[in-house]
């Protein structure tokens, strides 16, 4: 007789862990919610910024251009 209750008792004990071993995945699960949605592409991304900035600079040093050299064919040009 108790060779029989310790062997059900071990195949309950496999049962059980086999069952937990199956449930315990699902108690960590999360509920299910709805993804959040992915970010929004930027408006505009640094490459046009750095563009941006290349043009003003080269609008600067071409007024500076005609500002410092104007007309350097002409002697009667004084500009400061």
């Amino acid at each position: 007789m108790e060779v029989i209750t310790s062997r059900v008792f071990v195949c309950f004990l496999a049962l059980l862990g086999l069952i937990l071993a199956i449930v315990s995945p699902a108690v960590e699960a999360q509920s299910p919610v709805p993804a959040p949605a992915p970010a929004p592409a930027p408006s505009s991304d640094g490459t046009s910024i750095d563009q941006g900035i290349a043009y003003l600079l080269m609008l600067v040093a071409l007024l500076l251009t005609y500002l410092i050299h104007p007309l350097d064919a002409s002697s009667s040009y004084s500009f400061f």
